[in-house]
């Protein structure tokens, strides 16, 4: 599908299809649709690598012939495209109120630094997130949103945090999957996409200790006590206070997860979790019974800016007292920290502790927001997290519960369907460890 999209885009900047239409509107209406095909040949390359590559329309003959062309072309154009549509898009500060949600010089930046971070260039990475962290005249103003749960409410959409989105509209454009995702008492359908285990694990202790080092304040008793804010605000676990946590007009609703305890209970089966958990992020109380809702997904923010410049800086020269203030500092501060071991630098820490210590706090921070594959396809860390047992709650039969085999010299790519080679023998060969 994608492809598919790319094409209808072609040489669209080339017509004059608009009769004296205004010069400024085009040239905004040009860069926007190169943008988009921008983001398409990005995606595109991440999933499959090399892909089929054009610029131009082609007629339906041309696309049963044409052949892959290699990721790294295909990366270059995107960087080079990029560039030359940045100053013909106005900034977040420039929209006008009827504007918001579109492409901007912004965005622009942020997915330049997001295709750098995919090949480690961590000079690029830290030279565009520069550009919206110190240059915000230029780029646009971007702050974090003071409140991490409230960040993904409806009424707080098109916030400062937010630099790129796919906007929806209530009751006319909407998406439903959350349908499948929560509670069954709350209006879920057949859960099928739940947190696992090891995403619990992550989160710190309000001490900033994590749950299994030495002296930590883990009670496995009570294993969502006292925990990282963020944890609630994303995932719904066995006594989760509904109430307290959703505002839907709900009085003393508490989700009971484990076995015998009603509607949400575990059972190894049926319609409810396979992992003891439902999500929470992303849960829209407007929403109507069937969970189609108008919510607006977020697809680059602020927080993963200054993360991917924590990132860029400790790979290349380590990091900083001073650039942990400027990142993780005030994105552990908005979550709602307070003790001084989750807020100040972590002096003393090896190369690979610090690196562990920010992969995890992106692996939080941005929890259900389609990024952790990304992230794990770019460290080739799959073996270290996709490998083995999935693992559920503590009253979880995790016999019922998949064992993953990550295959290193294949799984970091898609199949070319063999439906598309089919129809188009130039595809071939396919992926390694494919068949064609």
């Amino acid at each position: 599908r994608d492809a598919q999209e790319s094409r209808g885009l072609g040489d669209v900047y080339k017509r004059q299809l608009v009769p004296n239409m205004d010069a400024s509107v085009k040239a905004r209406m040009i860069a926007e649709i190169r943008y988009i095909r921008a983001s398409l040949y990005f995606r595109l390359t991440n999933l499959y690598g090399a892909v089929p590559f054009f610029t131009e329309d082609i007629t339906l003959e041309e696309s049963r012939s044409v052949s892959r062309t290699d990721r790294e072309t295909i990366i270059s154009f995107i960087h080079q495209e990029l560039e030359d549509i940045k100053d013909a898009l106005p900034t977040r500060d420039q929209l006008p109120e009827e504007d918001k949600g579109k492409i901007t010089k912004g965005a622009v930046c942020a997915l330049q630094a997001r295709v750098y971070l995919m090949d480690s260039d961590w000079n690029n990475v830290m030279l565009y997130c520069d550009n919206l962290m110190n240059k915000q005249g230029e780029y646009g103003t971007y702050a974090l949103f003071p409140d991490y749960a409230g960040l993904f409410d409806e009424a707080n959409e098109y916030n400062e945090e937010i630099i790129m989105d796919r906007s929806y509209v209530p009751n006319l454009i909407t998406w439903g999957e959350m349908v499948d995702m929560i509670p069954l008492s709350r209006g879920g359908r057949a859960v099928n996409r739940v947190p696992q285990q090891s995403l619990v694990d992550t989160y710190l202790m309000l001490s900033g200790k994590t749950i299994s080092e030495a002296g930590t304040d883990y009670n496995p008793a009570y294993p969502y006590d006292n925990r990282d804010p963020r944890l609630t605000a994303t995932i719904i676990y066995d006594g989760y206070d509904w109430s307290g946590n959703v505002d839907d007009g709900s009085k003393d609703v508490v989700i009971n997860i484990r076995p015998g305890s009603g509607t949400d209970a575990y059972d190894g089966g049926g319609n409810g979790t396979s992992t003891g958990y439902f999500t929470r992020k992303y849960y829209n109380p407007q929403a109507p019974g069937d969970q189609n809702s108008g919510m607006n997904i977020i697809t680059m923010r602020y927080a993963d800016i200054l993360l991917m410049y924590a990132e860029a800086v400790h790979e290349t020269s380590g990091m900083t007292e001073e650039v942990w203030n400027k990142t993780i500092r005030p994105i552990r501060e908005r979550a709602g920290f307070t003790a001084d071991a989750a807020l100040n630098f972590p002096a003393g820490k090896s190369k690979e502790e610090m690196r562990q210590i920010i992969r995890d706090e992106r692996r939080v921070e941005m929890a259900m927001e389609g990024l952790r594959w990304y992230d794990i396809k770019r460290w080739k860390a799959g073996n270290e997290y996709l490998s083995g047992k999935v693992r559920g709650a503590s009253f979880v039969d995790e016999n019922k519960l998949d064992t993953r085999k990550f295959e290193e010299a294949r799984d970091y790519l898609w199949a070319v369907p063999i439906s598309e080679i089919n129809l188009n023998p130039n595809l071939a060969p396919n992926n390694p460890g494919y068949g064609n």
